[in-house]
């Protein structure tokens, strides 16, 4: 009996993560994710799954954004019945970011068929809100550091990946070989999240690479996003913030309470217009162990901002003409309310779209920031002439040095790393450079290609 690893996503791409390991005829899935960015990819969702998910006999979560855990009610809806483990921080983030996601999926598909931009007849959502709730009932939430044993004979365990509430690597013991995925890794010295956990020892490692290919520039993310918006509000604009509902909208939130306990912006309204951050930002208080903050700076941070809960509220934030810093989700543009505020705000050369998080390759938060001058949203053509930065120092992934750091815990080599979650050139070079630097095998995991890892009878 071999045990084997098949990525069905995650590979070649720093969405759909989706990792399969097999041995003597059972499976276990590492995180469940959705494709975004390019049409090629988004398609992927709507083919059928490469296995038959009654088949599979455990998921676990390493962390809840989409593109680890948002194919789950399709998969659900499909006939997977099986467990859902996940960190318990996790599994309160995934019951936000499922049901939003279905929400969008069902408003995005009666919104086509209304306004008929769509090549369908009918255009149907990926997945309802049903079936998002249905996928929520299997998740089952577990402690950082449990071991956990599974009927299929595998043992597993979770320590924490740093990235964002509830994020996890992963553990698997099983046909006598230890494997590591290291889901999203998280940055070191965040002021936020706890650095990542290292990992001692294993067959096999599956690390991420989304920042394999650079490091992060060592500025001060607070000052630069103080001085974004000091210059746009001088100039009577409005600040646009794309951001990732969990996470990046927290620790924007944070940055930006420091900058008024700084004395600055002492009279610029920021708006926090995402009901999904807005309820992952509530968790902040519920979650004191797996992140830095004080009780007190949790009260003080979430009340920084205005909260948009509902659309009137959305839609009084674009008609107000005076300077303020909007934040919404989604962070690449790819649906939300920020849609709305790009389209009202983006035509507009006194404001400014500021990008806080990484843009996967085809999306509309990926062509604006590469220079696109218009990008299509409801069926139109949306010009783009407000100021187009982005902080890059705020990102919540490793970058390849920290990465390499993560790695530098292993007291023994790994017998191989498998390199997936990354765009083509930052995967190869960041592959390239554990083989140079560590002297350890390394490969690029192919999209859909069974790797053997050995196992006992």
């Amino acid at each position: 009996m071999t045990l084997t690893l098949t990525s069905l996503g995650g590979a070649g791409t720093v969405t759909g993560s989706r990792h399969l390991l097999e041995y003597n005829g059972q499976r276990l899935m590492i995180d469940c994710g959705l494709f975004q960015g390019y049409k090629a990819l988004r398609e992927r969702n709507w083919a059928p799954f490469p296995i038959d998910p009654k088949s599979i006999d455990a998921i676990i979560l390493t962390h809840a954004h989409i593109d680890h855990s948002g194919y789950l009610p399709k998969l659900v809806k499909d006939g997977y019945r099986g467990p859902v483990y996940c960190s318990s921080a996790t599994k309160d983030l995934c019951e936000i970011l499922l049901r939003d996601s279905a929400y969008i999926s069902e408003r995005d598909a009666e919104r086509a068929n209304r306004l008929r931009y769509t090549k369908h007849k009918p255009a149907v959502p990926l997945y309802t809100v049903a079936d998002a709730e249905a996928a929520i009932e299997q998740l089952t939430p577990i402690e950082f550091h449990e071991d956990i044993h599974l009927e299929i004979g595998a043992d597993f365990q979770l320590r924490r990946a740093g990235h964002i509430l509830g994020a996890a690597t992963v553990e698997v013991r099983w046909g006598g070989k230890t494997i590591v995925f290291s889901g999203d890794l998280g940055r070191y010295g965040d002021p936020f999240m706890y650095d990542p956990e290292p990992v001692r020892n294993a067959d096999y490692v599956v690390i991420e690479s989304t920042y394999g290919d650079r490091t992060h520039p060592k500025t001060d993310p607070m000052e630069q996003l103080g001085e974004v918006i000091d210059r746009t509000v001088r100039r009577g604009g409005t600040v646009v913030i794309p951001s990732f509902a969990v996470g990046r909208a927290q620790l924007l939130l944070y940055h930006i309470w420091m900058l008024k306990k700084a004395g600055r912006l002492t009279n610029v309204a920021i708006y926090l217009d995402s009901p999904m951050a807005i309820n992952a930002t509530d968790l902040l208080c519920a979650h004191l162990d797996d992140h830095r903050f004080t009780p007190t700076m949790c009260d003080e941070v979430c009340g920084i901002a205005k909260y948009a809960r509902d659309v009137e509220a959305s839609k009084a934030i674009t008609s107000d003409v005076m300077p303020k810093v909007v934040i919404a989700a989604s962070g690449m543009i790819t649906g939300g309310r920020v849609l709305h505020h790009v389209q009202s705000f983006g035509p507009d050369q006194r404001n400014t779209i500021l990008f806080a998080g990484y843009q996967a390759a085809g999306t509309r938060g990926d062509k604006i920031l590469k220079g696109a001058d218009r990008v299509r949203m409801f069926g139109q053509d949306v010009h783009i002439n407000a100021e187009v930065t982005s902080l890059p120092a705020l990102s919540a992934h490793a970058d390849a040095d920290e990465l390499m750091s993560w790695l530098s815990g292993f007291e023994t080599p790994p017998a191989r790393v498998f390199v997936v979650h990354g765009e083509p050139e930052a995967s190869s070079t960041f592959s390239a450079r554990i083989q140079d630097e560590l002297g350890w095998r390394s490969d690029v995991v192919e999209i859909d290609k069974t790797y053997e890892l050995g196992g006992t009878q």
